[in-house]
């Protein structure tokens, strides 16, 4: 029997204290691709798209993937982003459908609603009716509602982070939606919640006691009646009312039980609420390890990771008071990046290579976050088109685009500056502007995590750093308005 699916890929995940509004714009300057662009870029890489093709291809789905959309981690999507990217999707539910499978996020807020994953699949369901079986693929920074469960029997949220597992994911959801059609098993999917902002590591799962919740999660998936187990670490940077850790459980049979296990996860999330795998080095302090790094025994660079300011969670990606520190250190043979600044590299590019330049770089977003604009004299050493081609466990052969880009040279530091903000995850987003990461003493970068995946293995050491920037640790320093109190760690 052949199945008809009608597929979609929607990702965004929304830092509601990032003053700039996620427009259409936003999607156009990532991955914005109609079906066949999308099956023909994305489709063979490691993406959740990948994964449900291949399940597609081997039970002769008929499928019909209508686009795939993703804008870098910012503000909240504005409605007509929102609207606009959904309507090729929309066009198509006046068609019968076996089944519906969607790539989303679950950590997506727009200017009309906070919950944006319930939104699309209240407007599926209204649209299909309430018994078609809908399969959901999401990041484990998920803010997962109740609403989402109720709507979606199949929720299969990525087991790694850094995230490698994107294709495998796919495969999962797809796998699981193919039984629901032939009747073999009818799913639903569970929830388990703790009043915390987030996972006290962000869901890290290379180190730490995620590493034992995951073993416990797929020795609960061998049941019969347990098809995914997913954990979601939850994402802080967004002042919502349904916000922070979940368990899911996509299952069969004896709900009580499996409802049981979800809270048994969860309840290990919050009695390690204080379990800190990270140490976080004010800037000054990181300079001075940086300083004294080429007298430690370790081999490899010193990889310096700017956790609050990571494009990746939704900060601006311009916060300057590490490199100013690094500087101030005379920091030799390094390399800094991406700091976003549009302003200065448009003003750089009426420079030929090699001139010496007097220019304010960084900072100019908000001040207060992270550091003001950085005075520095430097060399232009690199000009040109930002846009990567990974190599990485993580992007793969997938693309990513910084937009125009500048390398200055500053003191013994070069800065890599970008138009457009993402955060690092691949050696080529150093390599394609010049920079190679693995001849350098210190590697300063914006991430939080997923940088772990292409610069540990040649990184003599990894340290992390809080800048004060957007996505800082100290929560209290940002403005929570909606999250229901109490909550950890505010109160």
């Amino acid at each position: 029997m052949t199945f008809k699916i009608l597929s979609a890929e929607f990702s965004h995940e929304t830092n509601t204290f990032n003053i700039y509004p996620t427009t259409l714009g936003s999607f156009n300057n990532d991955l914005l691709l109609d079906g066949e662009q999308a099956i023909a870029q994305r489709g063979s890489k490691n993406t959740e798209l990948a994964g449900l093709l291949d399940v597609g291809a081997e039970h002769s789905w008929q499928i019909q993937h209508c686009f795939s959309a993703s804008a870098g981690p910012g503000g909240k999507v504005t409605s007509n982003a929102f609207d606009e990217i959904l309507k090729p999707l929309e066009h198509h539910f006046s068609e019968q459908w076996d089944g519906v499978f969607l790539m989303l996020h679950g950590a997506m807020v727009t200017d009309f609603c906070d919950d944006g994953e319930g939104e699309i699949l209240r407007r599926v369901r209204a649209a299909l009716g309430p018994d078609i079986p809908i399969a959901v693929t999401l990041d484990p920074h998920a803010n997962v509602t109740p609403k989402m469960c109720q709507l979606a029997q199949i929720l299969v949220s990525y087991n790694t982070y850094p995230h490698i597992d994107m294709r495998q994911t796919g495969r999962h959801a797809a796998q699981i939606l193919q039984r629901t059609l032939l009747k073999e098993i009818q799913p639903l999917t569970l929830r388990a919640h703790r009043p915390m902002l987030e996972e006290i590591n962000g869901g890290r799962t290379d180190i730490g006691p995620m590493i034992e919740r995951h073993r416990l999660a797929r020795k609960y998936e061998q049941l019969a009646d347990v098809y995914a187990v997913s954990i979601n670490g939850g994402f802080a940077s967004a002042d919502i009312s349904e916000l922070g850790p979940t368990v899911l459980i996509c299952c069969s049979g004896d709900t009580a039980i499996h409802q049981e296990q979800a809270e048994h996860i969860a309840e290990d999330i919050w009695t390690k609420r204080d379990q800190v795998l990270n140490l976080y080095y004010s800037c000054t302090e990181v300079a001075d390890i940086a300083s004294k790094w080429p007298g430690l025994k370790k081999e490899g660079p010193l990889v310096i990771a700017d956790y609050a300011d990571n494009p990746g969670s939704g900060a601006y990606g311009d916060s300057t008071e590490l490199l100013r520190a690094l500087l101030d250190s005379n920091i030799e043979n390094a390399c800094f990046g991406p700091l976003y600044d549009p302003q200065a590299v448009l003003e750089l590019q009426s420079h030929k290579l090699g001139a010496q330049v007097g220019i304010n770089i960084g900072g100019k977003v908000d001040p207060k976050m992270g550091g003001g604009p950085l005075q520095v004299t430097a060399q232009v050493i690199w000009q040109g088109s930002g846009l990567v081609v990974g190599t990485g466990p993580m992007l793969g052969g997938l693309q990513k685009n910084f937009g125009e880009c500048i390398v200055l040279k500053v003191q013994g530091i070069e800065v890599l500056l970008v138009s457009i903000a993402h955060q690092i995850l691949d050696l080529n987003q150093f390599q394609t502007f010049g920079i190679d990461p693995r001849e350098k003493i210190v590697v300063a970068l914006k991430s939080m995590q997923h940088f772990r995946a292409a610069f540990e293995p040649i990184a003599g050491e990894v340290i992390v750093c809080d800048s004060g920037a957007l996505c800082t640790i100290n929560y209290k320093a940002l403005n929570y308005q909606k999250v229901p109190r109490p909550i950890y760690p505010l109160d």
